[in-house]
């Protein structure tokens, strides 16, 4: 039998507010991460994404103290991602709790960051998000900062480079889709899950359940979303879910 797939809940963080965006532009504020947190508690999540879309576009910091927070009401594992640039940086969200560290922007300016950090916590604990835009020509291309930054190379010949580097996981984030609805990219994530001998979540375009199975079938080992936790079609109305359970495939 095989293993069941984790399902992942996306929170981002802007302002120091939950936000939503779609295709990573215009956010919209959904309310307090530290009462969304809460009620994940309450539905037993497998584990949380918390993906601060400010810092890297803004040469920042990690907000720390709202981490802290953060970690502090969770009960379940944690992967964070935003502004980290340096090992020293890793090390305090690391000694805050957070189990996972998720690069993005590293992996254009300092793709070394990743084997620094998994030479002291184990490869485990670096996730590459690959995040990518289908253009009309000249097939998928990977992009960086919150998709303000177009890369050279192709989604998957930057996640071999990240798994080289030692990335222990790989999500595969697909922008145009993300916040849609129209469901996982599953031609890339098969390409991904065969390629790759890391575990690949998938993210961007989950609307239903039947995606999940689609998704496992496809080889994920995890399977993230946002906006379908977040919102209650069909206005969108601000409405905190997650599957109890449902049949996967």
């Amino acid at each position: 039998m095989a293993l069941q797939p984790r399902i992942i809940p996306v929170l981002l963080l802007h302002k120091g507010g939950l936000y939503k965006t779609k295709q990573f532009k215009n956010p919209s504020y959904v309310g307090d991460p530290i009462n969304a947190v809460r009620i994940f508690n309450e539905k037993q999540v497998d584990e949380l994404l918390i993906l601060d879309i400010d810092c890297s576009k803004e040469n920042k910091a990690p907000n720390y103290a709202l981490i802290e927070e953060i970690v502090s009401e969770a009960f379940m594992p944690v992967g964070y991602g935003g502004g980290i640039s340096s090992l020293e940086m890793a090390q305090e969200v690391f000694r805050l709790g957070v189990e996972k560290i998720i690069l993005n922007t590293a992996l254009q300016h300092n793709i070394r960051l990743v084997g620094q950090i998994a030479e002291i916590y184990g490869s485990q604990a670096v996730v590459a998000s690959i995040d990518y835009k289908t253009g009309l020509f000249g097939g998928p291309k990977a992009y960086f900062t919150s998709a303000q930054n177009k890369s050279k190379l192709n989604p998957l010949e930057l996640a071999k480079a990240a798994v080289e580097a030692g990335a222990g996981e790989v999500i595969l984030q697909c922008v145009d889709r993300e916040g849609t609805y129209k469901g996982y990219d599953l031609d890339l994530l098969k390409d991904f899950t065969s390629a790759l001998n890391v575990p690949v979540v998938v993210s961007g375009g989950a609307s239903t359940n039947k995606d999940f199975n689609q998704a496992q079938a496809a080889g994920a080992s995890g399977m993230a979303a946002g906006s379908m936790f977040i919102y209650q079609r069909p206005h969108n109305a601000v409405l905190i879910s997650y599957p109890s359970n449902y049949f996967y495939i």
